[in-house]
C-alpha cells in the first residue's frame, strides 16, 4: 500500500467520522447519553462550553485541511497528471461525472453531484426531524399560560436555525480560493462556485423561516418586547435580527438578474458578509461557532493571504489590442510561478476602481512561456470598457494589482484521445490555454496526446483575431505546431463571406514602462506553495487554541467559574472572533514576510525585461506600434487546420456523435444556452465516449 493511499484512506475516515458527528448530533442518544459524558471530560475549565465542539466538529476538518496540503506537496513531486493508472481510474468513475440534470434553476448538475445533493438534503430532514422529536418529548414551557401548540410552534422555529448551522458548516469551503480541500475531491473554486450558491439559497430558506416563526411567536405570546432584548447569559436576539437583514441584503441583490444587469450593486452588497459573520456569531454563541468554525477559519486564512499578495503592483509589460476590442494583458513572472490551463487570475485596476476584482482566465503556458502570463479582457461592461480606453489613452505605466492563479492541480484533459473544445465569443480563452499546453508537451518524445477538435463560434469576423492568441508571442520553434493535430472550424454568426484585406483592422501592441515599485507575479500560497500553506493553518489553529485556553483558564474562568451567568454572554464570542483572526494574522504575516523575501531574489534575477528601449520606440514614448494586417488566421500553419464557416451556427449534435474515438473530452464554454445544450448531447445516452466538462463561473 502506498503512502498516497495512506493519507487517502486517513482523510476518508475523518472525513466520514466527522459526518457522523453531525448526523448523531441531533438524536435523543446524543442529547441524553453522549452529551453529558463528552462535557464532564472536555468541556474544562481551560475551554468552557467550547471543548466538545471544537474537538468533535473542528479538528477533523482542520486536520483534513492541514495534511491535505501536505498530501498535494507529496502528489505534486510524484504525479504524472495523465498517467496511464490515472486514466483507468477516471474512465472508471467517469459515469459520474455524466450530466444527469440539464434545467435552468440548477443548471448542469452530474449524477455524482445529484446524489450527493440527495444525501445533504436527507441530511437536513434528518437532524430537522430528530430535533423536533427530542423537543417535542422534552417541551419546554416559557409561560405558564403559553399553550402547548404554541410551544411546539417556538421549537420548531429554533430547529430550523440549527439546521441552517449545518448549510454554514459547508458554506465558506467552496469560495475559498487557495483551499487545499477542494483539490483532494477535483474540485477548484471555480467549478465550486454552484455549491456556494446552493449552500446559501437553503440557508437563506431555513434562518428567514427561523427568524420570521420567532416574530410570529413573539407575535402570539405578546413578548414582541423580545426583539430588543440583548441577554447577558443567552443569545442576543438583537443580533440575530440584525444578521437576518444583513443576509437578506444579500440574498436579494445575489439573483442572478441583478448580477448580470448591475454587477456592482451585487458586489458590494456581498461585502455584508463581513458584518453578518460578526452578528451571527454574536447571536449563535461561542458554542455553535465552533460548529462552523473549520469554514470560517480556513476563508480567513486564504482572505488574508489574498488581502497580502494584492499589496504588490504587477509588473504589466505590454497589452495587445486586438480588432475585435478585446485586449491581451501580458504580466512578468516569476519562473517558480506554476499553474494549469484553465487557471484564473483576478486583476485589480485603482485608476478604475480599488474595490472591483474581476476573474479572467489565463491564456499563457507556464512551461511555453517561463516568465510571461498573459489573459484576456473582452470589452462588455462597464469595468472592461475603462480599461481598454485608459490602455489606449497612450499611458507609459498602469497599476495593476493580481490575486491568483487558482485552478485545477492536473492537467486531467490529456489523459483523452480526442478533446472537443466549444466555445461561443469569449469562451474560447481557457481553450487557449489547453492548446498552447498540448503544444509543449508535443516537445516531449513518446508522448501520446489528444487530438483536438475546436469548434468557436463568433459574431463578426473581426473576432476571429482571438485564434492570433493561439500562438505564444515569443519566438516558437516552427515545427511546434506541426506535432499538434489541430483542426478548427470556426462559425461566424453575422457576415455572409469574409471582408476583404482593405477592410480588415489593424493589431495594435502597446510597451509599458518598467517601474521599480511593481513585481513579478509571484507564486501565492496554496498551489504553488503547499507546505507554507500548511504550516499557516496548523500554526495559526494551535495558536488559537492555545491562547483561548489561557484567556478563557486565566481571564474568564476566575469571573465566571463556568457556570454562564457572570461573564457577558457575548463577550466568549468576542474573545473567540478576536484570537481566530489575530492569530491568522500574525502566521500569516511571518510566513508571507519570509516568501516576501525569496520572491524578492527571484525578482531581481529577471529585472532585465525584453522590452523596447526608447532608442527603437518613438521620441520620448514607449508606445510601439507593431500594427500590421490580420488575415482571417494568424499564421500559415493554422491556416491549413481551419474551416471558416459563415452566416452558420454549429450542428453539435452531428459534431459530437460524429467523434468515433473511445474516450472523448468534450469541454465548452461559453453562453449558458449553449453549454446547456452541448451538456444535454453528452448526457442522451447516444454517445458512452462522451466526457463533458464545462467551464465557467456562471452554472
Amino acid at each position: 500500500m502506498s503512502n498516497m493511499t495512506v493519507f487517502r484512506i486517513i482523510f476518508l475516515v475523518v472525513f466520514l467520522g466527522w459526518l457522523v458527528i453531525w448526523i448523531m448530533l441531533p438524536t435523543k442518544l446524543y442529547r441524553i447519553t453522549w452529551t453529558p459524558k463528552l462535557e464532564s471530560k472536555l468541556n474544562s475549565t481551560y475551554f468552557s462550553g467550547q471543548g466538545t465542539n471544537l474537538l468533535l466538529l473542528s479538528f477533523p476538518m482542520m486536520f483534513i485541511a492541514v495534511f491535505g496540503c501536505i498530501y498535494l506537496h507529496v502528489q505534486k513531486q510524484q504525479r504524472s497528471s495523465y498517467s496511464k493508472s490515472s486514466v483507468v481510474t477516471s474512465n472508471r468513475l467517469s459515469f459520474l461525472r455524466r450530466p444527469a440534470l440539464v434545467m435552468a434553476p440548477l443548471g448542469i448538475v452530474t449524477a455524482m453531484e445529484l446524489a450527493f445533493g440527495a444525501m445533504f438534503i436527507s441530511l437536513l430532514i434528518w437532524s430537522l426531524g430528530n430535533y423536533l422529536y427530542v423537543s417535542f418529548g422534552h417541551l419546554h414551557m416559557h409561560k405558564q399560560v403559553e399553550k402547548v401548540w404554541q410551544a411546539k410552534f417556538r421549537s420548531v422555529s429554533l430547529r430550523l436555525g440549527y439546521v441552517g448551522n449545518i448549510c454554514w458548516a459547508f458554506l465558506f469551503f467552496p469560495v475559498t480560493r487557495g483551499s487545499s480541500i477542494l483539490p483532494l475531491v477535483g474540485l477548484t473554486s471555480e467549478s465550486s462556485i454552484k455549491y456556494h450558491i446552493w449552500l446559501g439559497h437553503l440557508s437563506m430558506i431555513l434562518f428567514a423561516a427561523h427568524t420570521v416563526g420567532f416574530v410570529i411567536y413573539w407575535a402570539m405570546t405578546n413578548q414582541m418586547a423580545e426583539m430588543l432584548e440583548w441577554s447577558k447569559t443567552w443569545v442576543s436576539n438583537v443580533a440575530g435580527e440584525i444578521a437576518a437583514v444583513l443576509a437578506l441584503a444579500m440574498w436579494v441583490t445575489s439573483s442572478h438578474r441583478i448580477r448580470r444587469k448591475m454587477f456592482e450593486v451585487f458586489f458590494y452588497t456581498h461585502h455584508l458578509y463581513i458584518l453578518f459573520i460578526v452578528f451571527y456569531v454574536l447571536h449563535v454563541g461561542a458554542a455553535y461557532f465552533c460548529m462552523v468554525l473549520p469554514g470560517i477559519f480556513l476563508f480567513v486564512v486564504d482572505r488574508y493571504l489574498r488581502f497580502l499578495q494584492s499589496q504588490r503592483r504587477a509588473r504589466l509589460d505590454s497589452a495587445r489590442l486586438l480588432p475585435c476590442g478585446s485586449v491581451e494583458l501580458n504580466f512578468s513572472k516569476s519562473p517558480g510561478l506554476y499553474y494549469n490551463p484553465t487557471s484564473i487570475l483576478f486583476l485589480n485596476v485603482p485608476s478604475i476602481s480599488k474595490l472591483q476584482w474581476h476573474p479572467f482566465t489565463i491564456t499563457s503556458s507556464c512551461n511555453m512561456e517561463l516568465d510571461k502570463l498573459s489573459v484576456v479582457v473582452k470589452r462588455l461592461g462597464n469595468w472592461s470598457q475603462k480599461l481598454c480606453q485608459e490602455i489606449s489613452s497612450s499611458m507609459d505605466r498602469l497599476e495593476v494589482s493580481v490575486e491568483g492563479p487558482y485552478g485545477p492541480t492536473s492537467s486531467h484533459f490529456l489523459r483523452h484521445e480526442l478533446l472537443v473544445l466549444v466555445s461561443g465569443g469569449s469562451g474560447i480563452t481557457p481553450f487557449i490555454s489547453i492548446i498552447r499546453e498540448i503544444m509543449f508537451e508535443s516537445t516531449k518524445p513518446n508522448n501520446k496526446l489528444p487530438r483536438v477538435l475546436l469548434v468557436c463560434v463568433f459574431k463578426n469576423s473581426a473576432d476571429l483575431s482571438m485564434l492570433d492568441l493561439l500562438l505564444p508571442v515569443n519566438d516558437t520553434p516552427a515545427n511546434i505546431y506541426q506535432a499538434v493535430q489541430l483542426q478548427i472550424e470556426a462559425y461566424i454568426t453575422r457576415e455572409e463571406e469574409q471582408p476583404t484585406a482593405a477592410n480588415q483592422k489593424l493589431l495594435q501592441t502597446i510597451w509599458f514602462k518598467p517601474n521599480q515599485l511593481d513585481s513579478p507575479i509571484s507564486a501565492g500560497l496554496g498551489q504553488n506553495n503547499w507546505l507554507w500553506l500548511g504550516a499557516i493553518i496548523a500554526s495559526s489553529f494551535i495558536m488559537f487554541l492555545l491562547v483561548l485556553a489561557i484567556v478563557t483558564r486565566y481571564y474568564i474562568y476566575p469571573i465566571d467559574h463556568n457556570t454562564g451567568e457572570i461573564y457577558h454572554f457575548s463577550y466568549f464570542v468576542i474573545w473567540d472572533m478576536f484570537l481566530v483572526c489575530a492569530c491568522i494574522f500574525l502566521a500569516s504575516s511571518a510566513v508571507f514576510l519570509v516568501r516576501k523575501k525569496e520572491n524578492a531574489i527571484e525578482g531581481k534575477q529577471i529585472q532585465n525585461l525584453e522590452v523596447p528601449t526608447p532608442a527603437a520606440s518613438p521620441a520620448g514614448s514607449w508606445l510601439r506600434n507593431s500594427d500590421r494586417e490580420l488575415e482571417s488566421l494568424p499564421h500559415q500553419s493554422l491556416a491549413q487546420a481551419t474551416r471558416l464557416h459563415f452566416c452558420a451556427r454549429p450542428d453539435l449534435k452531428r459534431i459530437l456523435l460524429d467523434c468515433k474515438a473511445s474516450d472523448v473530452g468534450v469541454l465548452a464554454c461559453g453562453p449558458r444556452k449553449m453549454r446547456h445544450e452541448v451538456a444535454k448531447i453528452c448526457s442522451s445516452g447516444f454517445a458512452d465516449n462522451l466526457h463533458f466538462e464545462s467551464i465557467s463561473f456562471n452554472w
